[in-house]
């Protein structure tokens, strides 16, 4: 999953990337509204978390601009204002929830994972491949009736090939989803995750269920 940022006081916005980052989102920040157009606009997100109060473009013009551009990612709006009538302007404006601050940061995960829930959104909390099993709640997976520990890192990339089974992915693709705008694309790095996930998924059991598609990239089934 990947989640875009559009917050102005850095502080919050990189507390947020930290703790959303330790869940195994990838994300990326952008401090003002022209960024997070720009940003949202160029790049395929799983979710939004909006400012009301940007500068450049405020949060409730930026999201109405992304619906009227049919951009229909999930929006959560994060706001200081806490009066009604801000509330119910900004989902007006397009957005899908709202947050006041401050905040707990359990809440903003609870509320980020029952966006993902909603059917709009098509996002499953367990899934299940063969003898493969991931709980995205509890970021538990077993297979076979054994548990298997991954980093965070490495479950994002195995949620990324379970919800695509059959289906051939570049590293392009995986680059854009599991990692963040600051991917090294030269680097190696993609191949070397994909080795460690196989070794812990693979390793041991009779069918192997990540496939390398040499000069095209992988293939999960």
């Amino acid at each position: 999953m990947r989640i875009l940022i559009v917050e102005d006081e850095k502080k919050i916005a990189d507390f947020i990337r930290r703790g959303l980052k330790e869940e195994g989102y990838a994300v990326d920040a952008a401090y003002d509204g022209e960024e997070g157009h720009f940003l949202a606009s160029t790049n395929e997100y799983d979710l939004i978390i909006l400012d009301l109060m940007l500068p450049k473009i405020d949060g409730r013009t930026l999201c109405a601009q992304l619906r009227k551009e049919k951009i229909s990612v999930p929006v959560l709006i994060l706001t200081a204002k806490d009066q009604v009538n801000d509330k119910v302007a900004g989902l007006d404006a397009g957005a899908d929830d709202y947050l006041t601050k401050p905040f707990a940061f359990e809440e903003l995960v609870a509320r980020i994972r029952a966006l993902l829930r909603r059917p709009e959104a098509a996002q499953e909390v367990h899934l299940k491949i063969k003898d493969l099993e991931m709980d995205l709640l509890t970021h538990t997976v077993r297979r076979g009736g054994q548990d298997i520990e991954l980093t965070a890192k490495e479950f994002a990339l195995l949620e990324f090939f379970m919800r695509r089974p059959n289906t051939v992915v570049t590293r392009t693709m995986i680059a854009e989803h599991v990692w963040d705008i600051h991917f090294e694309t030269y680097t190696n790095v993609i191949d070397v995750y994909v080795n460690y996930l196989r070794k812990k998924i693979d390793r041991g059991f009779k069918d192997q269920m990540i496939h390398t598609l040499r000069g095209k990239g992988y293939i999960f089934k």
